[in-house]
């Protein structure tokens, strides 16, 4: 997309989890945690989000301290505040509330110069299902080759 900027993605949600829903939130950062994003310096791995008391938080989501930053830098790991509209927070809340459904980031980006999260609303998936998605990819992989040496 245009003025879009991917910080860093998520490659292991669509291998763990299928997803349902996605949603484009806004994040609550310090000023060297947009400065490490504009560097690159960030993962999302083991990383989810959670709502309470209508507000929604990052946890998990390492954003790495500024290099050129002095004392007042950052904590990398700490819980960083979502922003949503209300209505969007209380219909997740609902949503997380039900078995097996939970809140994962996707990707972190930059639009129009502002830091956003790409949350997925993601069921988890198990062992077999993992297995399933790669049978079906080796398949189709198998099916393009042999129309590649036909044509």
């Amino acid at each position: 997309m245009a003025g879009e900027k991917i910080v860093t993605t998520n490659p292991k949600a669509f291998h763990d989890y299928f997803i349902l829903e996605t949603y484009e939130a806004g994040m609550v950062l310090l000023g060297t945690e947009v400065k490490a994003l504009r560097e690159g310096r960030a993962q999302l791995r083991d990383s989810f989000a959670r709502v309470g008391k209508s507000e929604m938080t990052l946890h998990n989501c390492h954003i790495s301290p500024y290099g050129h930053g002095n004392r007042a830098n950052h904590d990398p790991k700490r819980p960083r505040k979502l922003l949503l509209h209300q209505r969007e927070i209380l219909r997740l809340m609902g949503k997380t509330q039900q078995r097996g459904l939970t809140l994962i980031p996707l990707k972190i980006y930059f639009k129009n110069g502002r830091a956003k999260v790409e949350l997925a609303l993601a069921r988890g998936k198990k062992e077999h299902d993992k297995r399933e998605v790669l049978k079906a990819r080796a398949a189709k992989r198998e099916i393009e080759k042999a129309f590649k040496g036909n044509v």
